[in-house]
């Protein structure tokens, strides 16, 4: 099954990409590589979730926001490949706005992992770093960043 059907199996679409806040590329290949850039969770020109988690947003919030900032990420990873085909997540970045004292930045995160794992199955299974930051671009919630591999 390809990672295209796989989103379909969950009822998602790889969006379109989201274009930059400032002066940046979406995606950028070197080599078998793929660096995004950091995707926040837009969803069709709006952001969905803002604010600092432990003050004023949930964590279940800021999971399904990190969810949407990996489909995003999916969608600049295609943007420059072509096709989700032989493509390995290899590393991943999570950014949540956090209150000082919250500290579950790790289960946020899953809500980007897990779905990474579900499109790309074994090629899904990353490393990961899960940071809490006193503010992110436009007030977003959370931020992911991707390195994904073109495999041959």
């Amino acid at each position: 099954m390809t990672p295209e059907e796989r989103l379909a199996e969950l009822g998602l679409s790889v969006p379109e990409v989201v274009p930059p806040v400032a002066a940046y590329l979406p995606a950028v290949r070197s080599g078998d590589h793929v660096y995004t850039a950091g995707q926040i969770p837009m969803r069709d020109g709006t952001l969905v979730a803002t604010g600092k988690v432990g003050d004023g947003t949930t964590p279940e919030a800021a999971t399904e926001a990190a969810r949407q900032c990996a489909l995003n990420a999916i969608a600049a990873i295609r943007s420059v490949t072509g096709t989700l085909e032989h493509v390995r997540i290899v590393k991943v970045g999570v950014f949540v706005a956090s209150s000082p004292d919250f500290t579950g930045q790790p289960s946020v995160a899953n809500g980007a992992s897990e779905l990474f794992g579900q499109v790309f199955g074994d090629a899904g299974v990353h490393a990961r770093s899960a940071v809490g930051v006193a503010a992110l671009p436009l007030d977003s919630t959370v931020e992911v960043e991707v390195v994904a591999e073109v495999l041959a």
